[in-house]
């Protein structure tokens, strides 16, 4: 059945998930694959910059899911390495939005209010300037918040995370400020995204919505050898409900792989 939120047997079955999901283990760590914004745009009859912004509002509302539920971290896939083959205006206009939807988090009374610390994980370099500076703006401006985690993966490639982990950890060895016999899996840790001294941790769930059945490239070395669930959904970004968010969190629970419709 398709549920709708306008829907009361919505609004039941909603109450329904939440009470399961309350009554099970605990999800600390969610990442989400944010996938479908131009699909959406497309069918729909919309431009592109409009699905991405109906998108960033999908984000902002599972921001929110957390905090009711009591969700730790959150770390949502804002922008892949490969997403810089995409047309520029597109990119430009996605960078655009991120810095905009950033600046507000800064200033948000919400964020403030529930500590929320926001910090972007990837290869920031790679960003525009002044993408970078609001990135810095929010970060100071959270960096003292531990109630709440959200990690926004921008320029981010798990492969990439992994490469400039060991480049860091073998200049560390070579300098002597490391011996190899030292490496262990909590020190490697230390030196993927975001080099702040205070890691992602493992993650529990990833979400991932459009209807794809993979996890490109998202986070490997933090979801890999762990007890962590994966949730893939039909609906894309912009139309994913709590409904969605609550079914995946159960499925978490449960310790299985499930497919939504």
């Amino acid at each position: 059945m398709n549920f709708k939120p306008s829907n009361p047997i919505y609004t039941l079955y909603e109450l329904q998930l939440k009470s399961q999901v309350g009554s099970g283990g605990a999800v600390k760590h969610i990442a989400v694959i944010q996938d479908g914004n131009r699909r959406y745009a497309r069918r729909e009859g919309i431009t592109k910059a409009e699905g991405h912004n109906l998108g960033a509002d999908t984000t902002e509302s599972v921001s929110d899911w957390c905090l009711e539920l009591g969700i730790k971290h959150l770390t949502v896939y804002a922008f892949s390495t490969e997403n810089f083959q995409r047309d520029t205006k597109e990119t430009n206009q996605l960078f655009d939005l991120i810095k905009n939807k950033l600046l507000e988090l800064r200033e948000s009374k919400k964020i403030h209010a529930n500590q929320v610390r926001v910090r972007a994980i990837g290869r920031i370099d790679l960003l525009p300037e002044y993408l970078r500076e609001a990135i810095f703006l929010v970060e100071e401006a959270t960096r003292g918040y531990n109630k709440m985690y959200l990690n926004i993966a921008l320029a981010y490639g798990g492969q990439c995370e992994l490469v400039d982990a060991a480049k860091a950890l073998a200049r560390q060895v070579r300098a002597g400020k490391i011996q190899h016999e030292d490496l262990t899996e909590s020190l490697i840790a230390q030196y993927l995204y975001p080099h702040d001294g205070d890691p992602v941790p493992k993650v529990d769930l990833i979400i991932r919505t459009g209807g794809e059945h993979r996890t490109s490239n998202f986070l490997p070395w933090q979801a890999n050898g762990n007890e962590c669930a994966a949730y893939f959904c039909a609906p894309y970004w912009p139309e994913f409900r709590k409904i969605d968010f609550l079914r995946a969190i159960r499925i978490a629970q449960t310790g299985k792989t499930g497919r939504g419709q």
